[in-house]
Order: structure tokens, then sequence, then C-alpha cells
């Protein structure tokens, strides 16, 4: 019998790849399909609901905003990407706001059926396993690159998260995220962004365009981070704020 349409688009999921069918069956039966638009919120903070998302297509920005309005941008997440497991899992309210990006197809799986396939199918339970870690280390990096590292390595740090590997060893990060993002994605001002930035240029260590930020030599940012991470911030170093 052919599978039908949501189970075939589940079973594609990295995730849920190697579960039994008839759990994807159920799981399908269950869920719910939803679209939404750019700048739509999905989950807001403090939500008591509990059910998980995943992304079929498209981008969400994870993000948490303070009480005097600033955004600190956790994240983004694209297609088959999961979010809203830790309410699931913990019964707690929301501990981050989700908007759409870009418009994106989601599949809303109800905690008891997303529970019931991670807790049924080892390769589904290891995988979450393995991406709340992956989280857990991001989250960790991210914390001791504020505590102790100035804006300069803060955002060359993030821009070697993003970079996309070319073919002559440089990195790409295409479409370059706007400044304000940047900022809110390392806790820093807009203009200590844009200030690093055109250092940067001026240096030979980052070429920006509309189209793409690129860096053309990422094993020299890669040991200016590890000199920074050890204590010895190096010459022409700013500690912007």
């Amino acid at each position: 019998m052919a599978q039908a349409p949501e189970d075939d688009r589940l079973s594609r999921f990295p995730l849920l790849r190697e579960v039994e069918p008839a759990l994807l069956a159920e799981a399908a039966r269950q869920a719910r399909w939803r679209k939404v638009q750019p700048g739509e919120v999905v989950i807001d903070f403090d939500d008591s609901t509990d059910e998980v998302f995943l992304i079929i297509s498209g981008t969400v920005r994870v993000a948490v905003h303070s009480a005097s309005g600033q955004e600190v941008i956790l994240g983004e997440l694209g297609s088959g990407e999961i979010f809203g497991e830790m309410a699931a899992i913990d019964g707690l309210s929301r501990s981050a706001n989700v908007t759409a990006v870009h418009s994106s197809v989601l599949c809303c799986l109800p905690r008891t059926a997303f529970l019931d396939l991670v807790l049924k199918a080892p390769s589904a339970g290891l995988g979450l396993l393995r991406l709340l870690t992956a989280r857990l280390r991001l989250l960790d990096a991210r914390n001791v690159e504020l505590a102790v590292l100035p804006v300069r390595h803060r955002l060359v740090a993030e821009l070697l998260r993003l970079g996309r590997p070319r073919e002559d060893g440089q990195l790409r990060i295409s479409p370059p995220p706007p400044q304000h993002v940047l900022a809110a994605r390392i806790g820093a001002r807009r203009e200590a962004v844009s200030r690093e930035l055109s250092a940067m240029s001026r240096e030979g260590l980052a070429a920006v365009s509309r189209q793409s930020i690129l860096l053309p030599k990422p094993d020299e940012l890669r040991q200016a981070l590890r000199r920074a991470m050890a204590g010895d911030v190096g010459k022409g170093a700013k500690a912007a704020k």
C-alpha cells in the first residue's frame, strides 16, 4: 500500500527517517499542517501551547525580547529542523518567540504524538538527544563568547558559524544578515557591528556586499579567535560594547 502524502513527507524528515511506517502514519493522522508568512508569529514567549513543529520548508527565527524591547536572536532554523520540543518534554511554557522569516510550511505535532514517536522509535529518540546536545553546546559557546570576548571576536565567531565553504577555501554568507540581526545574535549594538565589519573589510578579512559577506581568510580568523579565547586578544582588537 502506498504511503499517504503526509506520511511520505514525515518519512523524509531527518529525525524520522528510520521510524516505522505505522508510527509515522499515526503521527500524520494527529498532525496539522500550517502555512505561515514572513513576520508571522508561530509561537510566543510564555505561551502555554505544547505542540512540536517540524519545518517542511522555509525559515523561522528564534528570539527572546527583554522588557525594554531589546531582541536577542538565538538562531534561525530551516527545512528539516524542529522547534518547540522543550515545552513538549517538560510541559512548561514557551521559552522563546518564533517568527517566520520566509514563507514556511510547518507540520505541527501534538505533544502526545511527538513523545510517542521519540519514545517508541529508538532512532528518533537518539536523534532528539543529539539535537538537544548540539543546541546545548552552541549555547555554552555563545555564553563563553559573551562573557570573555569583545565585539570583534564575537562577530568573527558568528560569521564563521554562518559561513558556507567555497571551492577556493573561502567562506560565504548569502544572503547576508542585516547588521541589526547580527548585533542581536551576538549581544551587541548595530553600530558596533557596522564598525567592526568596516574594519575587517579594510584589513582584507571580509568583503561585504548586498549579496553576501565573503570571508577570504577563514583560517586566519579562526586562529585569532583561538588566541582571544586563550586570553590573548592581540593588537588592534577593539573591546567595543
